[in-house]
């Protein structure tokens, strides 16, 4: 019996570190790179920003809380690298913006699907029914 208490101590022992570390995979900094097309009168723009992945989990921020333009995108990245993010923001401004009731400011949310590798990845926004929405793209790249 003491063997075999010792045998399932030595390999918890054994497996932790690596359970423990495989959703860390990805943890670093890493520069997030948006690029939103043109959609009919709506102008597209690209924006850089820095993110974090901590424990496997992405957090990145463009923009200042509380202001216009500001972008938070959050969520966590499985052990294979796919992920599904979720964005967050206020409009920096009308002509960025689809939608009739759409002014600065206004509050918009959206998911990402993502996939990350070793030292980058790529996402694609969620458009919805596609009436709303545009096709966003998202690079990342680890640093």
């Amino acid at each position: 019996m003491r063997k075999a208490v010792r045998l399932v101590v030595v390999c918890a022992l054994v497996l932790l570190p690596g359970i423990s570390r495989a959703g860390e995979h990805f943890d670093g900094k890493w520069l997030t790179k948006l690029t939103c097309p043109a959609k009919g009168k709506t102008e597209g723009y690209t924006w850089q920003f820095p993110g974090v992945v901590t424990a496997g989990n992405f957090h990145g921020e463009h923009g200042t809380a509380g202001e216009p333009g500001y972008l938070l995108i959050e969520g966590k990245i499985a052990d294979d690298g796919t992920a599904k993010l979720s964005a967050s923001g206020l409009v920096a401004s009308r002509k960025y913006a689809r939608g009739v009731f759409t002014s600065q400011g206004s509050d918009y949310s959206y998911n990402i699907k993502a996939q990350f590798k070793d030292t980058e990845g790529t996402g694609t926004r969620d458009e919805g029914l596609g009436v709303v929405g545009r096709p966003c793209t998202f690079d990342f790249v680890k640093q």
